[in-house]
């Protein structure tokens, strides 16, 4: 496992070693040993599995609130998606900032996004299909979000995108109150 540190602290790209021959491959999405060996130890409780049929979809920028945060490894298993970070914790000096990464089915790559950020994506093509693990289960009354356009990503849409309700009136990054404090290390 290849492991690619971005420019936000603990937000990290994780490529997998893929074993190809003429049926296809093979490669190994998570292995605890491997990633506590890296320093990484998240403890996953939950999968989750999205399909966005039209290209243009934008889901985002979610999170949860402590103490159901969440701690979150995304792929990509058909089609190719935007894959987006934002640090929202109170105090760190990376507040507000972003880090953006293509997540295909043909480049196998993950994004490793720590508690205290916000999550987000974007489709590139028909039908993609989103998985991740999650550190904490789904608690409804944590749920929360941040304006998809408030902070600054270059999505590289081609139109307008496709949202949800919840997302078009989601509060912007300069109104939110985030619930997140971070701690220096």
């Amino acid at each position: 496992m290849n492991i690619i540190e971005t420019s936000l602290p603990g937000v990290l790209i994780l490529e997998p070693r893929r074993f190809g021959d003429a049926r296809g491959f093979f490669e190994e999405t998570w292995n605890r040993r491997t990633m506590a060996a890296a320093g990484l130890d998240h403890d996953f409780v939950q999968d989750n599995h999205s399909l966005s049929m039209q290209a243009g979809t934008l889901r985002g920028l979610h999170f949860q609130a402590p103490p159901y945060a969440q701690a979150k490894l995304v792929r990509c298993g058909r089609g190719v998606l935007f894959d987006v970070a934002v640090d929202i914790r109170k105090g760190s000096p990376a507040y507000g900032q972003w880090v953006g990464v293509e997540l295909s089915f043909e480049n196998g790559r993950q994004l490793l996004i720590p508690e205290g950020f916000a999550h987000g994506f974007a489709t590139r093509v028909p039908e993609t299909e989103i998985t991740y693990k999650c550190s904490a289960f789904y608690a409804p009354e944590a749920d929360g979000g941040v304006h998809w356009d408030s902070c600054g990503i270059a999505w590289d849409l081609s139109g307008d995108p496709v949202l949800s309700d919840k997302d078009r009136t989601a509060p912007r990054l300069e109104e939110f109150d985030s619930p997140f404090t971070w701690e220096a290390p």
